[in-house]
């Protein structure tokens, strides 16, 4: 028998049901902010994200690319966007916890202005270096590379997407651990310095692997570490930076975190929604599957709070690498 609070429980659940199936915004299409260009890694997350999305929501999901500034203008995008649970951002972990320690005129404040949800992937960067240029200078490994700058400062030159990047922080950290002498070349984007890379002009990266790994698979450029501390699943050949103790990198660990963000006061029943969905796409066996050759692992936060607080815990450790590798965003 089900006694009158018990009715009034159920009665209760049946009158919830619909509210939560009302669409979010009035039915406007959810918006997925990607602060780079299409193509990219965080783009095709992003895709992946927006095609689930869209059976857990019951709505349409698109995703609109932001790029610029190596993330900052679509991250204001969505600092100033609509909190009714129709605006979501894919943000790294430079931008939620490096970005303030690289410049005072950000525009937006990352511990104010964003209302964490969950973080959805993590990973780590993959060194590539020209097959050519490591055969003509001896290169078998990463060690070797490492001690071979030291003895030519600075004729290492590796390429990234960008000054204050998470690839800039990276190497710059690596220099001062292992005492190495190889000169950062920062270009507006990836693709042209894997062209020049491919070229020779430059002889190394450190980035995400989608874009890397054709050209390693071709013979082109040789994975030579990944700046985690731990090897890839993915990749087991390839040495983490706990491999290089000896170099004075054995605690490097340099990760890549990507969360879903909503603009700051998005109400906490419309961001426990969206943190529900964003579960349900995460178990999604073809999700998990399509993200594996990107190099990025699907991590979930069990509640929006345990991301900010994963954010809290990480914020000093990049504050630390960013005094390290002396990036500026300018």
């Amino acid at each position: 028998m089900i006694g009158r609070r018990g009715l009034m429980a159920a009665g209760g659940a049946v009158l919830a049901a619909p509210a939560l199936a009302q669409p979010l915004g009035g039915g406007r299409p959810v918006r997925i902010v990607v602060p780079f260009p299409p193509g990219g890694a965080i783009d095709i997350l992003g895709r992946l994200l927006a095609e689930r999305l869209q059976a857990a929501l019951g709505q349409t999901v698109l995703v609109e690319n932001r790029g610029g500034a190596g993330g900052i203008i679509g991250a204001d995008a969505l600092a100033k966007g609509d909190r009714d649970g129709t605006m979501l951002g894919i943000l790294g972990v430079t931008t939620l916890c490096a970005f303030p320690f690289m410049t005072s005129r950000l525009p937006f404040d990352p511990q104010r202005d964003f209302a964490p949800v969950s973080q959805i992937t993590d990973g780590a960067l993959l060194c590539v270096v020209n097959a050519e240029t490591a055969r003509r200078r001896g290169w078998r490994d990463f060690r070797d590379l490492v001690i071979w700058s030291r003895a030519h400062p600075e004729e290492v030159k590796m390429g990234s997407s960008g000054s204050g990047t998470s690839s800039h922080i990276n190497i710059e950290a690596i220099n001062a651990a292992a005492q190495a002498k190889i000169l950062h070349v920062p270009y507006r984007g990836g693709a042209p310095a894997i062209n020049d890379l491919l070229g020779g002009t430059i002889d190394m990266m450190f980035d995400v692997m989608p874009a890397l790994m054709p050209h390693v698979e071709a013979g082109r450029f040789l994975a030579f570490a990944v700046s985690s501390k731990a090897r890839l699943s993915i990749l087991p050949e390839v040495p983490g930076m706990g491999d290089f103790a000896d170099l004075g990198l054995g605690e490097h660990d340099v990760v890549t975190r990507n969360a879903i963000m909503a603009p700051g006061g998005t109400p906490e029943p419309i961001v426990a929604r969206l943190h529900q969905a964003l579960l349900q796409v995460a178990a999604m066996p073809d999700f998990v599957d399509r993200l594996k050759p990107l190099g990025y692992g699907t991590v979930t936060s069990p509640t929006p709070a345990a991301l900010t607080a994963l954010v809290e815990r990480e914020r000093p450790r990049w504050q630390r690498l960013v005094q390290v590798s002396g990036a500026r965003l300018e």
